[in-house]
């Protein structure tokens, strides 16, 4: 583990969590092996399990030593849940991925039926990858990013990292803050216990997210005892994720076109104590739910908003997922450079995904922070893009060695989680906050298996 770099993340992460004043100490890290990656990878995974937990120790204002488990964290960022006699689902769809075009490399993200459509839609259906790859070979790298995008779906072109700082939304990227902090009116006075073990016990955080960043944010809110509420639309499916990121949550269904759903929902919002939202950043606001609205209907709310390009600049509503966020930063081109190889080399998992949720959880925390002494409620938004910011001011040192992740029996809790899939066991958390407990009490589930009710 390089101990500079950790500090340097801690240091920014903190600052976007608190602005100038003196950063907390460094958790205390232990079992330091780390990622082989060009980039501080292990590095901000504990770093930033360490700012969401130390949020929590800020909250409920313990004194405590926070310690994390950098090999832990880092296998945090891979999967927590693994299935026993059984395969895990697969991750992607048999047609998502990098594709050699005629001028370069493009990433296609086909995870979801409609995103595939869209895809099909300009290249047509193919049998396999093999005839998919010898379409896309035909065509402009560029022009078939603005394709996709314009049909609907999801794609990126391979940009380097100096490519990327000249183009008008990584321009725009450099100018955002890690977290943007709005303070907003004061809300009710809160009657928060905040019980040491259980810090975020009867909290209501209604949860619109999805896929992974904000998941993680609400798992780990959850995790701390928060009463989480997750709502889908009508239809959605997360075969691959439904395990591994819905433990300890409730998952209602609502149609927001429909006014007895928004009804419903806007009851809901009323009620809530935080509000974690995944949506493009105009999707709310669009279906009425602007950040204002919120407020007004939530008076001292902590709402905490993601999205993947960023809050300004040209792609600000462009659907992007950790994958392609890589693809075009520059993060996937320098590590094909780092590693000499000839096709695009992401990272070894989906970092800005993971850290971007703890950093979520973290704003969360903090705003419920800031609610309970001043009673003001708290605007907080992230991006992948800004994370993938971070991360790659802190890349390892030319030709320095990392030692590798390995799984080992210990890491499990030393219980079995049964699903309504099949028995399968969790990692035991990378973070300890002496007196806290930090596991889900239920395990996850489907869409609309719970009314949309506190």
């Amino acid at each position: 583990m390089d101990h500079q770099l950790a500090a340097s993340l801690w240091q920014q992460m903190w600052q976007g969590l608190r602005g100038n004043i003196a950063p907390q100490p460094l958790p205390t890290f232990v079992d330091t092996r780390t990622f082989p990656s060009a980039y501080a990878v292990s590095e901000l995974a504990a770093s930033s399990f360490g700012l969401a937990t130390q949020a929590a120790a800020n909250l409920i204002t313990s004194s405590q030593p926070v310690e994390i488990n950098v090999r832990l964290a880092s296998r945090w960022f891979q999967h927590s849940f693994m299935p026993l006699n059984r395969p895990a689902p697969a991750l992607w769809d048999p047609f998502a991925g990098d594709y050699a075009s005629a001028d370069g490399w493009i990433r296609l993200h086909t995870n979801a039926a409609h995103h595939r459509q869209a895809m099909e839609s300009v290249l047509g259906r193919h049998p396999d990858r093999q005839a998919l790859a010898q379409q896309v070979a035909r065509w402009q790298t560029t022009e078939l990013e603005q394709a996709i995008i314009a049909a609907g779906g999801c794609a990126a072109e391979m940009r380097s990292a100096e490519a990327w700082q000249q183009h008008p939304q990584g321009q725009a990227v450099n100018q955002e803050p890690l977290i943007a902090w709005q303070t907003t009116a004061p809300g009710p006075v809160p009657t928060w216990r905040l019980p040491t073990a259980r810090p975020l016990l009867g909290i209501k955080v209604l949860d619109l997210t999805r896929i992974i960043a904000g998941p993680v944010a609400t798992r780990f809110l959850a995790s701390l005892g928060a009463n989480v509420l997750r709502i889908d639309p009508p239809g959605w499916q997360e075969p691959t994720l439904d395990e591994e990121i819905t433990c300890g949550k409730r998952r209602a269904v609502l149609d927001l076109n429909l006014q007895a759903d928004r009804e419903t929902f806007t009851q809901l919002l009323r009620e809530a104590d935080v509000l974690v939202q995944g949506y493009r950043a105009d999707a709310l606001e669009k279906l009425g739910f602007d950040a204002e609205t919120r407020q007004q209907l939530a008076p001292g709310l902590v709402d905490v908003s993601l999205n993947a390009w960023g809050w300004q600049g040209p792609w600000r509503n462009r659907r992007g997922f950790d994958s392609l966020v890589q693809m075009g930063c520059g993060i996937a081109e320098q590590g094909m450079r780092s590693q000499h190889s000839n096709k695009p080399t992401p990272l070894p998992v989906q970092a800005l995904d993971h850290a971007t949720g703890y950093l979520m959880a973290a704003a969360v925390l903090e705003g419920l922070r800031q609610r309970k002494e001043s009673g003001n409620g708290s605007q907080a938004r992230l991006s992948l893009a800004r994370t993938a910011l971070m991360l790659q001011q802190h890349r390892y040192p030319e030709g320095s060695q990392q030692s590798g992740i390995h799984a080992e029996v210990s890491d499990n809790l030393a219980m079995f989680e049964l699903t309504q899939w099949g028995l399968g066991v969790r990692l035991r958390s990378a973070a300890y906050l002496p007196g806290t407990a930090l596991i889900c009490a239920t395990p996850g589930c489907l869409p609309g298996t719970h009314p949309a009710s506190w």
